[in-house]
């Protein structure tokens, strides 16, 4: 091992004997590493940090102050079963962020995708499950149970409800209240939130083609504008954008369900948007 990969522990920071360190690990003033932690290889904790419990922080992620990990969850039916909280590598978790390790009642584990900035005061609650490449902003709220697929943006003081799912590159308007599913693409505003159209510009950015984004634009209508049950609008729409792998996640995220509905359009315009 070289010099320059022995971690930086500071005078005042307080690391247990059973933490793992990986090379390259930085520990700022003031921060505390528990016994059961492993940060992975050039992770950096800059001041006043907190990483407790069964805690796992992947390669090269940054923790800023006063951000806390790994404590009991905010749940009145956790007993202090072993718990897991797993962070993936190259996040940014910024000034103030809790996380929580999960519960008998979700698997036991909370986890993070990589490449993920959750912004300052921003909270991730027990059992939760987020993609690669999400980003919160500050003061984002994910009740327990919450899914967030990949590449989802979540505006400021926006508040997920339990159990709830967020598609794949959707994305959520600051202070909005998500009381239900968003699906893929979407674009979930207000309070209580519905949908208000697609991640146009979203998609755009991510390098989606025109013609992707039209049948997008085309499935989205035939779903939330048809006449018939949903059910019957979903398999109308599997049967006609088949070809469609964009179209098709929307399809699938929408049969495979959950514990609560789905958000929808508040009237035509938003529908037809």
């Amino acid at each position: 091992m070289t010099p320059t990969s022995v971690p930086v522990i500071h005078p005042t920071a307080l690391v247990a004997a059973g933490a793992s360190l990986g090379a390259g690990v930085s520990v700022g003033p003031f921060c505390l590493v528990g016994e059961n932690v492993v940060l992975g290889e050039g992770v950096i904790l800059h001041s006043h940090v907190v990483v407790t419990g069964h805690t796992t922080v992947g390669a090269r992620t940054q923790i800023y102050s006063f951000a806390a990990l790994g404590h009991p969850p905010q749940d009145m039916k956790y007993r202090g079963e072993v718990s897991k909280l797993v962070v993936g590598e190259d996040c940014v978790i910024r000034e103030g962020v809790t996380m929580h390790p999960g519960t008998a009642g979700g698997g036991l584990l909370t986890q993070t995708g990589s490449r993920c900035w959750f912004l300052a005061q921003s909270h991730v609650a027990h059992d939760c499950k987020i993609g690669n490449n999400v980003i919160f902003s500050n003061n984002v709220m994910l009740a327990g149970h919450v899914q967030v697929g990949d590449h989802v943006i979540v505006g400021g003081g926006a508040a997920v409800h339990q159990f709830s799912r967020i598609g794949a590159h959707a994305f959520i308007g600051g202070l909005a209240g998500v009381e239900n599913d968003v699906i893929p693409f979407g674009m979930a505003l207000g309070n209580r939130a519905s949908l208000a159209g697609l991640n146009i510009v979203g998609l755009k950015r991510r390098g989606f083609e025109r013609e992707q984004i039209h049948a997008l634009r085309r499935a989205y209508r035939a779903l939330f504008t048809s006449e018939g049950s949903l059910k019957e609008r979903v398999e109308k729409v599997a049967e006609e954008f088949a070809d469609q792998p964009a179209v098709m996640q929307i399809v699938d995220f929408v049969r495979t369900g959950g514990e609560r509905a789905l958000v929808t359009p508040r009237d035509l315009a938003d529908a037809e948007a």
